[in-house]
């Protein structure tokens, strides 16, 4: 017989990153309570139980523009969303990153004093919209951080927070040999990896400085080959579309560790997979470009000099940024250069990972559930 309690969660992940943060949330509560999962996520939420309301998908927005175009479909998402949680009475909200789509959630059920707030992945209120933070202290119970910068950020702030750590704390490298074997890669060439991020709007956006690097380096570095991941079928097709037969250049899919476990350097779309790359010891050279318009704003508002992840958590530029204008096939080109005698890829893995540890997920737990 079942003894355990059951507990009602609802959750939203809009973002395949935090589909895995939430799952292993999910995973842990389930160790002590018999779990009813509402709200949205991806693949492996959907294997925890949930049904999601709508393809999560529909939440890959970023920016600033972007969100408005979309303003009115994401608004009948979220209304859709709120109705769903108070009809089941949940005991807890989860958001998972998405802060700016999940604090109108959160605030709506606060409001309503249905059950405790729970965001996953901070803001960023410690680089630009600080103000946000009263917004956090009314309708967010509990923070769970990422990284120990942000946990002490909220700490002095007097917010509940806790640092949950990041999976890659325990990212390491593939065998090399195996990489070459199953992809049918030439064991005597050199591979770069590079990531133009999981969102069209990524894409579209960098894909095409990066395929006028892979010219400019290829034509120089002429037993270099190029190594594209592409997280779905869809990103898949689009990146391919655009690459020229004449380059030599590997898309595949889901294999984005693969790749950078053979790759002498990466040139990666800022985000998550900077981390990964310098974890995983391959030296990224950090880039970001967006609309004109988003960049205007945005700039002003930033407080921080970095916005690479590696360089935050080690709190100085280890690795080259290239933003907006000067993110282009010769300053990477540039960068590449200046990178490829950097022999710091092992300390420096080694100092990221023991900055990533964080509670385990039981401890984490523990700590939702006694609110």
């Amino acid at each position: 017989m079942n003894s355990k309690p059951i507990l009602k969660v609802g959750i939203v992940a809009g973002e395949y990153s935090g589909d895995r943060l939430g799952t292993k949330i999910i995973k842990s509560l389930a160790k002590t309570h018999n779990i009813e999962l509402y709200g949205v996520g991806g693949p492996k939420l959907i294997k925890q139980g949930l049904k999601p309301l709508f393809d999560f998908k529909k939440l890959h927005v970023m920016g600033l523009i972007e969100p408005l175009l979309n303003l009115r479909e994401l608004i009948k998402f979220r209304k859709l969303l709120i109705k769903l949680f108070i009809e089941k009475e949940i005991d807890y909200f989860i958001g998972v990153d998405s802060p700016d789509f999940n604090i109108s959630i959160h605030k709506a059920l606060k409001l309503k004093n249905t059950c405790k707030n729970i965001q996953v992945v901070s803001p960023s209120v410690w680089v630009w919209r600080e103000n946000r933070i009263e917004e956090i202290k009314k309708y967010i119970d509990l923070t769970a951080c990422l990284f120990n910068f942000e946990d002490n950020f909220y700490k002095k702030k007097n917010l509940p927070s806790i640092h949950i750590g990041h999976p890659f704390c325990k990212l390491f490298p593939e065998n090399k040999e195996i990489v070459i074997k199953n992809f049918n890669l030439d064991p005597s060439k050199k591979f770069v990896s590079i990531l133009p991020g999981s969102r069209k709007s990524e894409i579209k956006n960098l894909l095409p400085t990066y395929i006028e690097f892979i010219k400019l380096h290829s034509s120089k570095y002429s037993h270099y080959e190029y190594l594209i991941p592409a997280s779905d079928n869809q990103s898949l097709e689009m990146i391919k579309k655009d690459i020229p037969s004449d380059l030599p250049v590997l898309v595949g899919i889901n294999c984005t560790k693969d790749f950078l476990s053979i790759s002498d350097f990466s040139v990666v779309t800022s985000g998550t997979a900077t981390l990964e790359s310098a974890v995983l010891g391959t030296s990224p050279i950090i880039c970001y470009k967006t609309n004109p318009i988003n960049y205007f704003i945005i700039s002003r508002m930033l407080k921080i000099d970095d916005v690479g992840l590696p360089n935050l958590l080690l709190g100085k530029r280890n690795f080259p940024e290239l933003i907006q204008r000067s993110c282009n096939a010769k300053s990477i080109l540039e960068a590449a250069e200046s990178i490829k005698n950097n022999n710091e890829g092992e300390n420096i893995s080694i100092t990221l990972r023991n900055l990533l540890i964080g509670l385990s997920p039981e401890e984490s737990a523990q700590k939702i559930l006694s609110l």
